[in-house]
């Protein structure tokens, strides 16, 4: 497996490089990121976000305001204070052409998974929440801008949710606070829940 990875990384290098130098990654990827975020940005731990997959603009713009400060991580200011303008591009791209894994929804949370259905496709009139799909897309794959979501770890969602209601995360779009604070915390740990069965194409 290791080796099929560094075969891996010796190929994106290869074809991803700019025109000015390549940028090598690999030993920062395998002696850094590998540790938290996985080998190929799937991580296992729900302490850690899931990197494959991920929008590339999104990603650099991420790592950007981790290195400046803007936001704010115990982990990744530290991480990402000595990451050159060319490695974090090349850190997103890498990621952003990684496959997303299918992770399964337990059985016994479908019935809060369809509540998460619901206000992720239809919001909430009653509070002012607006269908979550109208700016992450149908499937949760985002856009240039915006984080997909489809895939990602329930645990991460919610405390990101968590952090634009309480203002301890800025660094994006301001609408996410006035949404967030309307949510009640069954409706993010549903969405949460929602999001994370999510594939290509659809729910698993």
């Amino acid at each position: 497996m290791r080796q099929i990875t560094l075969a891996l990384f010796a190929a994106f290098l290869a074809t991803a490089a700019l025109a000015e130098e390549a940028v090598d990654i690999a030993p920062l990827m395998q002696d850094v990121c590998a540790h938290c975020h996985g080998e190929t940005g799937d991580a296992s731990s729900r302490m850690y976000p899931r990197l494959a997959a991920q929008n590339r603009d999104y990603l650099e713009k991420q790592l950007l305001n981790f290195r400046d400060g803007t936001r704010v991580s115990d982990i990744m200011n530290g991480m990402a204070a000595e990451l050159s303008d060319a490695q974090i591009a090349a850190l997103a791209e890498f990621y952003s052409t990684q496959p997303a894994e299918k992770h399964r929804v337990r059985s016994s949370k479908r019935a809060l998974e369809a509540v998460g259905f619901y206000i992720y496709h239809e919001g909430n009139e009653y509070t002012q929440i607006p269908p979550c799909a109208d700016c992450h897309g149908e499937f949760a794959a985002g856009d240039t801008n915006l984080p997909r979501l489809a895939g990602q770890h329930r645990h991460y969602v919610v405390e990101q949710l968590m952090a634009f209601e309480d203002r301890t995360r800025t660094n994006d779009s301001a609408i996410m606070h006035s949404i967030a604070k309307n949510l009640t915390e069954l409706e993010i740990n549903a969405v949460a829940l929602y999001v994370s069965g999510l594939v290509e194409g659809g729910a698993e």
